[in-house]
């Protein structure tokens, strides 16, 4: 089974209504390869060390939560982007990438995804100034420790989360987004809850944390994020009959 490229683009850009975001890189289909798609890999970012697999895979396409083109990097095709890029259009495969729209995502995106390997309760947004899906609040389902919720992390995500905060604390209200959202843990301060989980932490959100007496989980970008793209893989899958294999590629934060 195989479908077209383009009917994928606009399947995926209606499905995750990436039209709607202002985001810091181009939504969609990035680079442009074969015109079918029988065999599609997943990952959490476009690096070499997935293309290689992708690749060796003999993959049509990759679709990946970090992709290319981001704001603010030089937009010259040369060094690391040129060896990813180069390797792609040899191969003829095509790369699509979705960032805040694959965060946002009320089924596959990241912050749905990981509370469903959570077991979390998910009780809604912390701000209707965000885009919707973007930073959630919920509950667990029974308060645990501290300690115990890391070993939960290191349980589910296979990541040891680095904790700011009592270790026999009680908590139960959470508020969470996925990757790098340290800037966000003002919205779980003003939300009053217990702690807050993320992927990365700054030398200043350790003090803005300590300082409101509120628990910070450091949980790893990458394996906080891995959960959205292999659940939209498996889906388009399911969906079209194209072969999905997701490949991880971890990095240690």
């Amino acid at each position: 089974m195989a479908i077209e490229t383009q009917d994928l683009v606009q399947y995926l850009d209606a499905l995750l209504q990436s039209n709607k975001f202002k985001d810091y890189c181009p939504n969609g289909l990035q680079v442009q390869g074969k015109a079918h798609i029988g065999r599609i890999i997943t990952g959490v970012s476009a690096t070499s060390e997935l293309i290689e697999k992708a690749i060796e895979l003999k993959a049509d396409a990759i679709l990946v939560h970090h992709g290319y083109f981001w704001k603010g990097e030089s937009q010259t095709i040369t060094g690391m982007k040129y060896k990813r890029i180069k390797a792609l259009l040899e191969h003829d495969i095509n790369l699509f990438g979705y960032h805040l729209p694959l965060d946002c995502h009320a089924e596959f995106g990241n912050n749905t995804q990981l509370a469903q390997i959570m077991n979390w309760q998910v009780m809604g947004d912390v701000n209707d100034t965000l885009p919707k899906g973007l930073v959630l609040k919920g509950k667990l389902k029974t308060p645990i420790t501290n300690q115990q919720l890391v070993q939960q992390f290191k349980q589910n995500l296979d990541f040891d989360p680095l904790l700011i905060g009592n270790p026999n604390q009680l908590i139960e209200n959470i508020v969470w987004c996925t990757g790098a959202a340290q800037s966000y843990l003002q919205y779980a301060i003003d939300e009053s809850a217990d702690a807050f989980i993320t992927g990365e932490i700054s030398e200043n959100t350790v003090h803005q944390a300590k300082e409101n007496e509120i628990s910070y989980f450091a949980c790893g970008h990458h394996a906080t994020e891995r959960y959205g793209v292999k659940s939209l893989g498996e889906h388009l899958s399911s969906k079209f009959g194209i072969e999905h294999i997701f490949v991880d590629c971890p990095v240690p934060v």
